[in-house]
């Protein structure tokens, strides 16, 4: 399928002509997100779509770049345009009264899913049915996308979900992108013959669908009595806005796909005012392994690590005294510090750091340690220690192997991923310039502890995805002193905007 150069842009016309003449092409019809070249091999239809002429109106089309984007939300994290999400006592006051206080600016970038198997899907249409062959997450949805695409009901589709080579959340899209389109070239064949639709590489990491892009500032603050105000302003997309579940999930103009997780779900806080701000942006977004969590973890573990240290304070006592009404955090947390020994600290002059973060989403609380060495610029994660309360652990093997999963998958973030816009163009196409964690970027040790429970069992799919970016973070700043507060990690620049 050749699709819009940038997001929102429509066909205006196409000439088909050099594509039908490739050899093996067989059909080119088009289709609500593009032009589709059906053939019978994958080579005959690459070929087939390069020669295709397609002319597009993109008077509705995002022409920002990330640079733009990025500018126009620093200025609404300073505005006074924000939605409430909590308020609880007197920040201000809090701050007046502080003893220490930090403060912290965010930056995260859009993030692809770069699953191993870029999307792909099968179906065979008939008069009164239609059947799908593919990996998908959101079947009922799909189903019914599907159905619309071909001008049928729900019950007439049936779909055969098959294995997929990673998802991550990205075969959960509420308008069932890429099953819609197989649907769709499907019914503009008119039925003939089964239809396999296949995304390159190029497609996935150019297609959208990204973690939003967002901007955190915060201020946190601690007093003689060691109470801690907490101010978070949030500026970021959306992800269920304009699709069905908006209706379900957002309550008074709060997203929990944006904001979840804040320190005030997480901490005891006195004071806090959290606030989120929605950007207008035409680049689509989706959930991504462990969805809001993946940056509202961060900035607020790094914040609470910056502000032990402002206190003179043990990161992990300071924690501690901050879970009084959050047992099960306190219970990972303090086995997370134990096996990884906390109590033997490194030698400073070394570049080693240990750095911890403790965060509960779908369910469970997973605590980790980081070790790490800086070497130069250059950042090594040694060791992870993890710890997981996940309830009942049901398949004790299955919670470990997630666990390290969701930590290599947080790892690529924070060392390499980010995906980048030029004039509503995505620069990145493939996995030379959007980078991937490789085997040789693990840690050379990763140790998973289950917190034992009686509890339901809860998630381990995503909740060990959140801890890893900011527990590295707040090793490399034990190591350097160096705060890192823009994903993903470059020190070279941290230390050239600390000088």
């Amino acid at each position: 399928v050749m699709r819009p150069p940038r997001f929102g842009g429509k066909v205006s016309s196409f000439d088909a002509t050099g594509a039908r003449a490739v050899p093996g092409v067989v059909d080119v019809v088009q289709i609500p997100r593009g032009v589709a070249v059906v053939a019978k091999d994958t080579w005959a239809a690459r070929k087939g779509r390069e020669a295709l002429r397609v002319t597009w109106d993109e008077s509705d089309a995002e022409k920002r770049g990330t640079a733009e984007l990025m500018k126009e939300y620093r200025a609404l994290g300073s505005g006074r345009d924000a939605v409430p999400v909590v308020q609880q006592g007197d920040v201000e006051a809090a701050f007046a009264h502080a003893v220490k206080r930090v403060e912290g600016k965010f930056e995260f970038p859009y993030l692809a899913h770069a699953t191993m198997e870029p999307l792909t899907a099968v179906c065979q249409l008939g008069p009164d049915k239609c059947e799908i062959w593919a990996g998908c997450q959101f079947q009922t949805v799909d189903q019914a996308n599907a159905a619309a695409a071909v001008g049928l009901k729900p019950e007439q589709v049936s779909i055969n979900t098959l294995a997929a080579g990673g998802t991550f959340g990205r075969r959960a899209t509420p308008d069932s992108d890429y099953i819609s389109e197989v649907a769709s070239i499907a019914r503009a064949t008119g039925g003939k013959y089964p239809v396999r639709l296949i995304w390159t590489r190029e497609d996935d990491i150019t297609g959208g669908r990204y973690r939003p892009l967002n901007y955190h500032r915060v201020t946190a603050a601690i007093g003689k009595d060691g109470k801690v105000a907490y101010r978070q302003r949030v500026v970021g997309q959306s992800i269920v806005a304009g699709t069905p579940f908006a209706s379900m999930m957002i309550k008074n103009g709060v997203d929990p796909t944006a904001v979840g997780g804040h320190a005030a779900e997480q901490y005891d806080l006195a004071d806090a005012h959290i606030s989120w701000s929605q950007p207008k942006v035409g680049v689509p977004v989706l959930w991504w392994r462990s969805v809001e969590n993946t940056h509202m973890a961060y900035s607020k573990e790094v914040m609470i690590d910056e502000l032990a240290q402002a206190a003179g304070q043990d990161p992990i006592a300071f924690r501690l005294a901050l879970l009084g009404k959050h047992p099960r955090h306190v219970g990972a947390l303090k086995l997370a510090a134990e096996k990884a020994g906390w109590d033997s600290p490194f030698s400073k002059d070394k570049g080693r750091g240990r750095g911890v973060a403790v965060h509960e989403s779908f369910g469970s609380v997973v605590a980790q340690v980081a070790e790490v060495t800086v070497s130069g610029d250059k950042i090594t994660v040694d060791r992870v220690v993890c710890a997981v309360d996940c309830g009942i652990a049901v398949t004790p093997d299955i919670i470990k192997a997630q666990m390290q999963s969701g930590i290599g998958y947080g790892l690529s973030a924070a060392l390499y991923g980010k995906i980048t816009l030029t004039d509503g163009h995505v620069d990145q196409t493939n996995f030379h310039q959007y980078q991937v964690l490789r085997i040789n970027d693990m840690p050379r040790a990763i140790e998973v502890y289950i917190v034992p429970s009686t509890n339901p069992p809860s998630g381990v799919g995503e909740p060990g995805t959140p801890p890893i970016a900011p527990a590295v973070a707040n090793a490399v700043r034990a190591a350097t002193g160096v705060r890192l507060h823009t994903l993903p990690f470059d020190l070279a620049a941290a230390r050239r905007a600390r000088a």
